[in-house]
């Protein structure tokens, strides 16, 4: 099965991919990490997509997006998983993988950025901070499998 982790950054999407990684025995994959695949991107996308659709319930893919364009890499019955977080959440831990110094562009442009992925389909909203991860990637697991 293909699960994907959408969300801007700094909503804890890549904590969520490694807990799942270990539940699941997944490959994660982020953004661009399928350029790995190939030499050249259109060849790396064609060798991506088609690893996804032999994806099984044995086999699990977990794509993390944090760039809208990377949505439509996902296949339509991938399990859709929405990481959403407060925007003074997301700038203070931006604010930490800067050493504690937040630019005015880079804040600027998460205001911008924030909300941005609101609309899209998803099987779970998860919001980072309320909640045990452990507790949520049971509730994911039991969605998941589910009839």
């Amino acid at each position: 099965m293909v699960i994907g982790i959408i969300g801007e950054s700094c909503t804890g999407k890549s904590t969520l991919a490694e807990k799942l990684k270990n539940l699941f025995n997944a490959e994660v994959y982020t953004g661009k990490d399928y350029m790995r695949l190939a030499k050249n991107e259109s060849m790396a996308k064609k060798i991506f997509q088609k690893k996804m659709s032999e994806a099984t319930s044995d086999l699990h893919i977990i794509y993390v997006i944090s760039e809208k364009e990377h949505l439509d890499m996902l296949p339509e019955k991938a399990f859709r998983i929405l990481v959403t977080a407060e925007l003074d959440t997301i700038k203070e831990r931006f604010a930490q993988r800067m050493h504690g110094n937040l630019p005015v562009p880079v804040a600027a442009m998460l205001d911008r950025k924030h909300g941005c992925f609101d609309s899209v389909k998803y099987d779970i909203h998860i919001k980072s901070g309320e909640g045990d991860w452990d507790e949520v990637c049971l509730s994911i697991r039991n969605a998941i499998s589910a009839p």
